[in-house]
């Protein structure tokens, strides 16, 4: 290839770059929530932030412009994760484990259950009627919710450090544990998980996302690490992009991995080759940490500073639109 060619080529690419930074991620509107939102779930035209010492915060983004707080619960201690499934809101609230909460009407969210987990709360994912809640200093919790106003804890791993994230997908559990990474347990038998592999991280590994065969870890001042999970006894690091601040929560939508970095804002990081992530665009906010997708918008729990809602970035790195969102995962956290 000759020199021209190529002088030509990074050109168009640095043009196409600044062009995604300027238009990628578009923000939208945004809401102040009274405490630290740490974790963001979303349903049915409903954003669900746990917010620290302020609970559960039910906001309304039908008009994602205009987020507004309809409803609040107060959990006993301090919301940090939160999953949302069938009319219910999970929240893995530190020091009292987790809380069940009707949201069926989301102006009046009500507690109708709660399991107190023995270490502290931090993050949930749901699947198959269960609640995999990860608690650091006791690692993975199982708790049947399949009669939620009934939950129950059936199974337990004990991970060797601090569970703070989780994500669940074909029958396994992807566990974030700060002091030693990524762990893959197996919990097809809910009451016997096993852990069958892991990934240790260069830092801290902080909340996890799962899409496509691939597990895409949070992992403080290390960023975005992305770990082939193909086959589960076996996960490989394949690729990584090392963010300005502490990555601390993450979603994928399509060829998109949106990172919470703290102090850093929200940053989009292209991992349609996984092997090569690559950053396409960035929003600087106060306080990023947990992410989540959901009908082409992205929502940003942004500590201090509360819930802001975000465009999807429009184009996939093929350069065509897309509007489809069907297969995102976000750590709920």
């Amino acid at each position: 290839m000759s020199r021209q060619l190529i002088a030509v080529l990074g050109a168009v690419l640095s043009v196409i770059t600044s062009a995604a930074r300027a238009d990628c991620p578009e923000w939208v509107g945004s809401t102040d929530t009274p405490g630290p939102a740490n974790r963001v779930a979303v349903s049915g035209g409903y954003a669900y932030v746990a917010d620290g010492s302020e609970g559960l915060r039910v906001i309304d983004v039908s008009t994602p412009s205009a987020p507004v707080e309809v409803g609040f619960f107060h959990t006993p201690g301090s919301a940090k994760g939160v999953a949302v499934s069938g009319g219910y809101a999970y929240v893995a609230d530190w020091i009292m484990g987790l809380r069940v909460i009707d949201v069926s009407t989301p102006s009046m969210p009500v507690e109708v259950g709660f399991v107190d987990t023995p270490g502290f709360a931090y993050g949930v994912a749901l699947a198959g009627g269960h609640a995999y809640v990860a608690d650091s200093g006791a690692g993975l919790r199982v708790i049947d919710v399949s009669t939620p106003s009934m939950p129950v804890e059936v199974g337990f791993f004990d991970t060797p450090g601090s569970a703070i994230g989780v994500a669940v997908s074909g029958g396994y559990a992807y566990v974030a544990d700060t002091d030693f990474g990524l762990r893959v347990i197996s919990v097809s038998t809910p009451s016997m998980p096993v852990e069958v592999g892991f990934v240790d991280t260069p830092d801290f590994a902080y909340g996890v996302a799962v899409a496509g065969g691939h597990a895409y870890v949070a992992d403080l001042a290390a960023g975005l690490r992305v770990i082939d999970v193909s086959t589960p006894s076996m996960p490989v690091e394949v690729g990584f992009f090392d963010t300005p601040g502490l990555a601390t929560g993450v979603a994928v939508s399509g060829s998109y991995a949106y990172v919470g970095d703290e102090d850093s804002g929200l940053r989009v990081i292209d991992v349609s080759t996984p092997s090569a992530p690559v950053e396409v665009g960035f929003f600087v906010t106060i306080d990023a940490n947990g992410v989540a997708v959901s009908h082409g918008f992205v929502y940003l729990a942004d500590g201090e500073a509360g819930l802001a809602v975000f465009m999807e970035c429009p184009f996939f790195s093929d350069g065509f639109e897309s509007g489809d969102t069907s297969a995102w995962s976000a750590m709920v956290p």
